[in-house]
């Protein structure tokens, strides 16, 4: 029997909408003064730096292997309503089950139905975000199953009763003396700094758990309708396990995972893993068709797939911001990104952290109480950058500011942006603005008001200038 997982906290962004805004500028201010965490954080993206554009060398074109990938993509998407009937039929000609949901609320209830009708106990998933993104784990814990994440990261921040830290590094926070403390005092046992003997420590206590289990539950990287085949993508081999000894498997995917041919998988699954951990490919690339047949050794009796929509199809609609649905997941924008870098993957208070995450939660959470992830960017670019399927990720949070201020303006910043413009219009009354404000810098320094209060807190004004560049360019012509 496997025992339930350490009940996890509430996930970050389960708070009540109305505080997420608080919380996170709470979270960023608290955070960017752990200065040994942050150290550690770059310290190990260092490493990810390298791998990368070493794989990205031997690439005969990389940015022709991302226009391959784009293109893949864009074309699944804006076929979405050809390519999943025709995945669909696909899969199920091939045995399997398909379960549509429209939102989170409809995915739980159909995967709690499925384990309740299988009279499962017990449950063993692999990594899998969308799960993550329904909450899946607290309702079934709350529904007395034993859940257990069988991904080394997610396994970890399981123990820790923490959600992933990073939707494809999940743990990459935490210290190794961490891990074996964890480790001692959940498995009982002895301390180690050995990353494999770690590794050891986590498969022994899995293999048991593999067989207990009634039911798998895995994500799935791409959906094929050419083939009606599952793609997962794993470096650990969990996957395979998850999918093989159970009786019963279950996929959860949103519906954009859907990709036209079996070729797309090609520059797809290479591009996936250069961006997103910096190997040539990952160590396991399997595609499922469905349940096992007659005469085979392994493999479930039951498969069935969960497409999920919440809030895709209303992304889908955006036609400016249709191309967020390319996302393959593969992390590489939150890697290059300067503010995750500082604030850290808990800050945003989301399943999906950094840039992408900051451009699809509003449409997922609505704009309104989460506009405020796509001003936390320095709109760099550097996330658009290193995108494999070049979504334009700094223009889409330029975009999301842009609604937000149309859907729910700011009272205070209409009426100082409409104060600029009056002031601005005249310059006789901008260059005596700007002539007082010279003169009494030091009693706004020395005073602090509210206006610049949060602004000043984490940065200094410079000195003013003697002349304006009005007197200074009178007196040079």
């Amino acid at each position: 029997m496997i025992a339930p997982n350490p009940a996890h906290p509430p996930a970050p962004g389960s708070h009540e909408p109305a505080t997420a805004k608080k919380q996170f500028l709470h979270d960023a201010a608290e955070h960017v003064r752990d200065t040994g965490h942050r150290a550690f954080v770059r310290k190990a993206l260092g490493g990810y730096y390298t791998s990368r554009d070493t794989q990205k060398a031997r690439y005969r074109d990389w940015e022709q292997a991302r226009d391959a990938a784009s293109l893949a993509k864009w074309s699944a998407v804006n076929r979405l309503d050809e390519l999943l009937p025709r995945f669909v039929a696909n899969f199920e000609a091939g045995g399997g089950i398909v379960h549509w949901a429209r939102d989170a609320a409809e995915a739980r209830a159909i995967i709690l139905g499925l384990l309740e009708r299988a009279n499962a106990k017990a449950v063993i998933k692999s990594k899998c975000m969308t799960s993550e993104e329904i909450h899946l784990n607290a309702a079934l814990e709350a529904a007395g199953y034993g859940v257990v994440e069988s991904d080394l990261g997610e396994f970890i921040q399981q123990l820790r009763g923490e959600p992933p830290y990073h939707f494809v590094f999940p743990c990459m926070h935490v210290r190794r003396d961490e891990i074996s403390d964890l480790f001692g005092k959940h498995l009982g046992t002895p301390p180690t700094d050995s990353p494999e003997e770690l590794t050891m420590i986590a498969r022994r206590h899995m293999r048991r758990l593999y067989v207990e289990a009634d039911v798998g539950i895995t994500g799935a990287n791409f959906l094929v309708a050419e083939t009606g085949q599952i793609s997962i993508t794993e470096n650990e081999g969990n996957a395979r396990l998850t999918v093989a000894l159970p009786r019963i498997h279950i996929a959860i995917s949103g519906i954009e995972k859907v990709v036209e041919r079996l070729d797309d998988l090609a520059v797809l699954l290479p591009m996936l893993a250069t961006a997103g951990a910096g190997q040539p490919m990952t160590c396991y690339n399997t595609l499922y068709s469905g349940p096992k047949r007659d005469g085979e050794a392994d493999g479930p009796e039951e498969m069935h797939l969960v497409l999920l929509d919440n809030s895709r199809t209303a992304l889908l609609a955006d036609a400016e911001q249709r191309d967020a649905l390319h996302c393959i997941r593969c992390g590489a924008c939150l890697n290059v990104c300067p503010i995750f870098k500082n604030v850290g993957g808990f800050t945003y208070g989301t399943t999906y952290q950094g840039p992408i995450g900051s451009v699809i939660t509003p449409h997922l959470r609505g704009l309104a109480d989460w506009n405020h992830l796509s001003g936390a960017s320095s709109l760099c670019g550097a996330c658009t950058d290193a995108c494999p399927v070049r979504i334009d990720i700094h223009h889409h949070l330029l975009h999301n500011r842009r609604n937000a201020a149309r859907t729910a303006p700011n009272r205070w910043e209409r009426l100082g942006h409409r104060m600029f413009v009056m002031v601005a219009r005249r310059p006789w009354l901008f260059a005596t603005g700007g002539a007082v404000f010279r003169k009494t810098l030091g009693l706004v320094k020395a005073l602090r008001p509210p206006l610049l209060r949060d602004w000043l807190a984490t940065r200094d004004l410079p000195a003013a200038p003697a002349k304006s560049f009005r007197d200074q360019w009178r007196s040079r012509t």
